[in-house]
Order: C-alpha cells, then sequence, then structure tokens
C-alpha cells in the first residue's frame, strides 16, 4: 500500500502547487493529507475542478492535480472534451481518479456500470492512463511517465486507483461544527411527521441509507421514498419532476449541503416553477461526511438567502431541535416551493447499514405508490 503523505509528496516534487476535486471515499486518505496541508480547493463539481485547474495552468504554466472518483466523471467530460483535450486549449493536468466498481471488485448497484467503463471511457477521449500501483517505487515510475508525458503531450494524465491502494490516514482539519442535532434523529423525526400520501426523494449518500433503515425500523415500508444513490446533486430535480406531476401529493426533497452545491442552479428552476406541493429540506453539516469529512462551504454561506433570491415563497432553518416542531408546522403548511435548513453534526452510526432492495425494486414500489 502507499504512504499518502509519501505519494503527495512525490507528486509535489513534479513541480505540482495546485490540487482541486471533489472527494471520494477510495481516495478519502490521499485527500485528507492535501486538505491537512492547507493548499486545496474542494470544487462544487468535478466540471468545476477541471476548469480551477485550467484556470490555473493558464496562469502559471503548471501542471495541476484533480481528483475525484469515477462515477464523477461524467461531470467533467465536457470540459476535458471541449476545453483541455490537445484538439482544443492543450492543458496537461493530473487526473487522480477513485474507481469504484472494478471490475471484479463486489461494490455498490450505482458504481457497477461506471466501473465497467471507465478505462473504455478513457481511451475513448484520448486520454493516456495508467491503474496506479500500490508499490511504492512502482507508483514513483509512473508519475515520471504521467509528467513526461504530459510535458511532451500537453495534454491530461489520469491514474484510476483501485480500492485498498492507500494507507490509512486520520484527517487532522476538523469542521468547526458547534451543532448538536443527529442527522438521522432529525430525519426519523421527519419522516414520521410526514402527511401519510407525502413522498421523500433522498440525496446520495448516508441520508438515503438512513431513510431506509428508519422505514425497516417502524415496518412502514419502502414505497414511499427515491433513494438517489447515484448523480450526486440531482435529488432536488428528480424531487421536482415528481413534484410538476403529481401536484396532488407532497413531495419532500431531502438534501445534502454538498450535494446541493455540487449543482446549485438547480434551485433557480425549482424557485421558478411555483410547485405548491414541493419541500426542500436541506440537512447542512458543513462536510463531505460520507467520503472523509472535508469540509464544504455550507457553513460559509447562506442557503435561505440564495433560495430566496431563487424565488422559494419561504424559507426556514433549524439550528437546535427544540425549535424543529414549530417550525415544522410552518413548513409543512406553506405553499412551495419552500426551504428547510437544518444544521447537523457530521456524526453517523458506524453500522449504518445500506439497501437490502435493489434499485429497480426501489423504482417500482415508489412507482406503484404514486399511481395510487
Amino acid at each position: 500500500m502507499l504512504n499518502p503523505e509519501k505519494f503527495l509528496k512525490s507528486i509535489r516534487a513534479q513541480g505540482v502547487e495546485f490540487s482541486t476535486g471533489v472527494p471520494d471515499s477510495l481516495l478519502k486518505d490521499f485527500c485528507s493529507v492535501i486538505t491537512d496541508e492547507g493548499a486545496d480547493i474542494i470544487a462544487a463539481n468535478e466540471g468545476g475542478a477541471i476548469a480551477l485547474a485550467m484556470g490555473h495552468h493558464l496562469a502559471t504554466g503548471k501542471i495541476p492535480l484533480v481528483y475525484m472518483q469515477n462515477s464523477g466523471f461524467g461531470n467533467c467530460v465536457n470540459p476535458l472534451t471541449s476545453l483541455a483535450d490537445p484538439d482544443v486549449y492543450s492543458i496537461p493536468m493530473l487526473l487522480l481518479i477513485g474507481w469504484r466498481g472494478e471490475p471484479g471488485v463486489k461494490d455498490e448497484p450505482q458504481h457497477v456500470k461506471q466501473g465497467r467503463i471507465s478505462e473504455e471511457l478513457l481511451q475513448t477521449m484520448g486520454i493516456d492512463y495508467a491503474v496506479l500501483s500500490d508499490d511504492e517505487k512502482g507508483a514513483e515510475e509512473q508519475l515520471k511517465v504521467a509528467f513526461n508525458t504530459m510535458n511532451v503531450t500537453k495534454a491530461p494524465f489520469a491514474l484510476l486507483v483501485k480500492k485498498g491502494t492507500f494507507e490509512k490516514y486520520k484527517l487532522q482539519t476538523k469542521v468547526e461544527n458547534p451543532y448538536t442535532i443527529n442527522r438521522e434523529e432529525v430525519i426519523e423525526w421527519m419522516l414520521r411527521k410526514m402527511e401519510e400520501e407525502a413522498v421523500v426523494v433522498s440525496t446520495t449518500g448516508k441520508s438515503s441509507r438512513e431513510v431506509f433503515e428508519i422505514r425497516a425500523k417502524y415496518n412502514m415500508g419502502h414505497g414511499k421514498d427515491f433513494l438517489t444513490v447515484g448523480g450526486m446533486g440531482h435529488a432536488s430535480q428528480i424531487a421536482l419532476g415528481i413534484a410538476l406531476s403529481k401536484k396532488d401529493r407532497p413531495v419532500y426533497c431531502l438534501d445534502g449541503d454538498g450535494a446541493t452545491i455540487m449543482h446549485m442552479g438547480s434551485g433557480a428552476i425549482i424557485g421558478n416553477q411555483s410547485a405548491a406541493n414541493y419541500k426542500h429540506i436541506l440537512i447542512n453539516n458543513g462536510c463531505h461526511e460520507s467520503v472523509g469529512g472535508q469540509a464544504t462551504v455550507g457553513f460559509a454561506i447562506d442557503f435561505q438567502k440564495i433560495a430566496e433570491a431563487s424565488g422559494y415563497k419561504q424559507t426556514w432553518m433549524v439550528k437546535e431541535m427544540a425549535e424543529l416542531p414549530g417550525i415544522w408546522e410552518q413548513f409543512q403548511n406553506a405553499d412551495g416551493p419552500v426551504l428547510l435548513e437544518i444544521r447537523t453534526t457530521e456524526e453517523s452510526r458506524a453500522d449504518l447499514g445500506r439497501p437490502t432492495t435493489t434499485p429497480v425494486e426501489n423504482k417500482e414500489a415508489f412507482m406503484k405508490n404514486l399511481s395510487n
């Protein structure tokens, strides 16, 4: 296995000063080292990271580092092919890509297809790549080849990172989080208060896993929930599509700060569609908790003002559990689109499970519920 601190030093030794990206579970130890170094920008999404890296190269002539999970690679296909490609602006950058769903390695359903096509996609895009060695000498040699190649081609070079490549590293830079509300507990409280006919669209990550386990705990069934297991940042638009088509059903979008930031333009569309049955719940813990705990800008920006400026009719914020019952009644009874931001801790259960039904089973149960 590779020591993530040594590997970052090897990259820096090649002249790389700038790093940006979106944290990934397979890269979390490496990403934690970068975060602790303090010279990193966690981007809104992977496409934005490519653009930031391009800007750095244009300003300095140096090769930047961009890290991501392969599930987010789709977000950067456009800027890589229409801007960074040798046929356009010819911008070199080192892409470090966590390889979820690697063929032959058991993974969640949402990662299987992306994992299977990751190499083929890089080949189709004409991006030189290697599968990163977990041996220090092998990785050093690959870095030399990568930078020699980029210096000649003036194009991106990718390193695919398998599960278990990096040794453990504990993030030292903690997000300042003064809040006491536990996410799973507040989700449980809200699910039990929702209207009988209400449906829920929950965001990528642990929130959807918690929704599934809470429903199982109370034998509620799973037909009222659409678990957005992939496509981070798109839950709010899925919920909007449902709300506009089923105007007699309350539709709750259970969102996160990282997911909301990833595709924040969606809020402007929500605000201008006047879906009276649309209820947007933003659970904000200020970090990418499920992939290592790196900070988002969730505590640094005003989601309420952004939502109001985008056309949401009303917004509320809850910082303490005691505030929720009174605000919930207002939120639930208001005409949408409305936003409820809830500030929570970054904690989650170590034994949190995963859905035991398949995505197709989830979809079919959800559609059956909506048709009733």
